[in-house]
């Protein structure tokens, strides 16, 4: 009985709790940050846990699935041929895309993409390029005639905040795990053969890596922020490094900062000393 009691008391103690979490969000972050610990148990510095499985999807060029604390992507990698353009007739490209179905949060709905994973697919796109992560020059088959296009599709299965990072993690890890058959351009035929017999791997150049960071009330630096703590902040700074090139581009979305602090060079020591743990696992692939 004096269990059925605890537990009964324990329950209701739990209700209470997620009342106030939904009814008042802020206070109830705050309450946590004045211990210096977050809802999830982390403190503000504190990172959830990577992993990456590549190679999940057999039917694609390349693959890698990613779990980022509750949040999980999955990327595929799939080549295509076409012809280049008139104006880099020995460049291939590289088409990257972000999709957040209703299945992964209740905060999005059925139907076409939405605002939110177009914005991130450009960012995405961005830094792909910025990093010159693979040279396009690699992907011409025949100079003026025929490239390989690499569709890099992802889609989050469950999603629990900083997505951004999870997704560009996910991207990089199935370009590495990309490979690519032995293709031959005909001037005869005009038509391009393809052989299994000699796939070749892609040769990466960087391996960039995102680390976000967001700013609470003015004063809290939260590190790898969650859905419900995403929602209350003034700030995302999101800082993009590879291992062994160093800082790569700094992102602010919102308005906002600490006091007097170096916030910027806070969050750029803070994403190199994860830039080094995360990269291993990438360059281990």
């Amino acid at each position: 009985m004096t269990e059925a009691k605890a537990s009964t008391s324990h329950e209701r103690e739990a209700l209470k709790a997620q009342t106030f979490q939904r009814l008042h969000p802020r206070a109830y972050l705050e309450r946590f940050l004045a211990e210096q610990l977050r809802p999830d148990g982390r403190t503000p510095a504190e990172w959830r846990s990577a992993t990456i499985n590549a190679g999940s999807i057999s039917t694609a060029d390349g693959s890698a699935l990613v779990r980022l604390g509750g949040t999980t992507v999955v990327c595929g990698v799939k080549a295509e041929i076409a012809e280049p353009e008139l104006d880099s007739p020995d460049k291939g490209f590289i088409v990257p895309n972000l999709d957040l179905p209703a299945i992964c949060s209740p905060r999005f709905k059925p139907g076409p993409p939405t605002e939110d994973a177009q914005v991130l697919s450009d960012r995405l796109n961005e830094v792909l390029i910025v990093s010159g992560i693979l040279p396009t020059e690699q992907l011409c088959i025949y100079r003026g005639k025929a490239v390989w296009v690499l569709y890099v599709d992802a889609t989050c299965i469950n999603y629990d905040g900083n997505v951004f990072d999870a997704t560009l993690l996910a991207m990089v890890s199935a370009l590495k795990n990309t490979k690519l058959p032995k293709a031959t351009y005909n001037e005869d035929t005009f038509r391009t053969t393809c052989s299994r017999k000699n796939m070749q791997s892609l040769d990466l150049r960087r391996l960039p890596i995102s680390m976000s960071f967001g700013v609470f009330d003015s004063s809290h630096l939260l590190s790898d922020p969650t859905a419900f703590e995403e929602q209350l902040l003034d700030t995302t700074y999101t800082i993009t490094m590879d291992g062994n090139d160093g800082l790569i581009s700094v992102t602010q979305l919102g308005v906002g900062s600490i006091g007097g602090e170096d916030f910027l060079g806070k969050c750029i020591g803070d994403a190199k000393a994860r830039c080094a743990e995360v990269g291993h696992e990438i360059y281990d692939l």
